[in-house]
């Protein structure tokens, strides 16, 4: 079926007479799966794109899609527009399966019109989107737009609110998932701006308010269209986006694996798989992977892949505040959330952009029931000037406040220190995570033991005959007697100090033990998280 030719509604064989009625549904249906035409199509695959059809076509299981409104065409008159109609308006729309489980998607059609809004192909997609969040199932968006198309004037601002408010209703209820494939300007970025995660494909797919021309015409600064709104700038600098593919094909293969992780609504659990690994295994690698020396660096994802069930770590974000992990994995087939600070990139501390990229990780578990491990490594929150007037303190507590908020089974593992205020927000146990666990070289307090000594024998260190030498004494009196994880187990802060090797098993059992825990909130509209 040349570019992914409707089949729902139409039998493909050839037996109807020339002008009957059934033969002119036939002409109406291959001429809508033609979009803009031959001509057009062959324009998208040269600049390396596949067209909406052939993306639905390669992302959905084998004929399982199910078209919507596949004839209908623009009501403008302006601009001659009445005589340049084409059925589907720009956007192709419908349901089918992915791994048998059904989703929602729509593909902007960038051979008509160039992909750009107007009234009818708005009110396409939320047609879509009302049907999704009816049934409780994903809604994904194929993004391949000019933006509003300007010939229809204020009716293509409408159907972007109108849009954006399908997304904001969808929030929480249903999982959003939007891939740029292509430009995304101006009003069309803000519907995935609101979505739960971005795809973007290097060198095809930009994203900006407005373009490298408007702002040389009002700035004078002159930049590209890639080092404005690529792939690059978004995943690793700006955070719009999470994750950046080489090629269409791997971003819809990614969005496939995404879901497997993912439930179909916020009523249902995430699907659990059929076990693959030994739940009772144990890493004695771990022993050596993370150094006694609490400033030494190591790489916290080598830790959670001999926790988690092998093959199964997915990182969300990678490439932005890679100071703290934030990924999708199984443990004993169960889907969970990971949240681990990333001690090999400016030590594990919290910023600006960690917070940011934390809450709203978690907050997304949290509305879609996917239990959380948190695995701990931390000295504090970035000082400077910069991260204050930036609003380190504001951002940080979105962080504190989405793990405040979680009703979900929280899962915490002390895997080396956890100093000041970033120990109370990583899951600690006094805002409500379930279990907590340290390992038997944590350290737990107010501040490092060498900045503590520092402050509390200033005199002494003063009128010491060998300053460096009784500093050190200072220091291991100090871990000695404060910065140890038996402190904070004796007062019930840390469930149990546990043996590195054996964190899968006693996760797993606690996990088993959790599936079953509901947690309602106090009765109120909805907090005031700090924005």
């Amino acid at each position: 079926m040349g570019y992914g030719q409707v089949r729902r509604g139409v039998a493909m064989s050839d037996d109807a007479d020339d002008g009957s009625p059934i033969e002119e549904l036939r002409e109406r249906k291959r001429a809508a799966a033609l979009g803009g035409g031959e001509e057009r199509i062959e324009a998208q695959h040269e600049r390396g794109k596949k067209t909406a059809r052939e993306r639905i076509d390669y992302f959905l299981d084998d004929d399982t899609f199910h078209e919507f409104d596949q004839l209908r065409t623009h009501r403008s008159t302006n601009f001659d527009m009445d005589e340049r109609k084409v059925s589907g308006d720009g956007v192709v729309t419908g349901y089918g399966d992915v791994d048998g489980r059904t989703v929602f998607v729509f593909a902007h059609d960038f051979t008509v019109f160039g992909g750009s809004l107007g009234e009818v192909f708005a009110e396409k997609v939320c047609k879509v989107m009302d049907e999704a969040m009816e049934v409780g199932a994903p809604i994904i968006g194929l993004n391949d737009s000019a933006g509003a198309r300007i010939q229809e004037g204020i009716d293509s601002l409408a159907g972007y609110a109108e849009v954006f408010h399908r997304n904001q209703q969808a929030s929480g209820v249903v999982p959003q998932i939007s891939a740029i494939m292509g430009p995304c300007a101006g009003g069309a970025v803000y519907s995935p701006a609101i979505t739960d995660f971005i795809f973007m494909v290097e060198d095809t797919s930009h994203m900006f308010i407005t373009g490298p021309e408007v702002i040389e015409t009002v700035t004078g600064e002159e930049v590209s269209f890639e080092e404005l709104g690529g792939a690059s700038a978004h995943t690793s600098e700006s955070g719009v986006a999470h994750f950046s593919e080489a090629d269409e094909e791997q971003a819809l293969d990614d969005i496939r694996r995404l879901l497997s992780y993912l439930p179909q609504n916020n009523v249902e659990d995430p699907p659990r798989v059929d076990p693959w690994d030994d739940p009772e295994r144990a890493d004695d690698d771990l022993r050596d992977l993370v150094p006694d020396a609490p400033r030494k660096p190591y790489d916290m994802t080598a830790v959670l892949e001999r926790i988690v069930d092998e093959g199964s770590l997915f990182e969300v974000a990678d490439s932005y505040a890679r100071n703290l992990v934030t990924a999708f994995a199984r443990l004993d087939g169960r889907a969970v959330g990971v949240v681990a600070n990333q001690p090999r990139v400016n030590a594990g501390t919290l910023d600006i952009d960690a917070s940011l990229k934390g809450s709203r990780f978690v907050r997304f578990c949290d509305a879609f029931n996917i239990p959380i491990l948190t695995f701990v490594d931390v000295p504090g929150f970035m000082p400077g000037t910069e991260q204050e007037k930036g609003g380190i303190i504001k951002h940080g507590a979105k962080l504190l406040y989405a793990y405040s908020e979680a009703t979900v089974p929280l899962l915490t593992t002390i895997t080396r220190k956890a100093y000041g205020g970033a120990y109370d927000v990583m899951a600690s146990k006094h805002i409500e995570a379930d279990v907590n666990y340290a390992w038997p070289g944590a350290e737990i307090a107010v501040m490092g033991p060498q900045g503590a000594v520092n402050i509390l024998y200033d005199d002494e260190l003063e009128d010491a005959d060998d300053v460096e030498a009784r500093r050190e004494e200072l220091i291991d009196e100090y871990r000695d007697t404060f910065a140890n994880p038996y402190i904070a187990a004796e007062r019930g802060f840390v469930d149990d100090v546990i043996e590195p090797e054996a964190t899968r098993s006693v996760l797993v059992e606690d996990l088993e033990m959790l599936s079953s825990k509901r947690k309602s909130g106090p009765d109120r509209k909805h907090g005031n998280i700090p924005l």
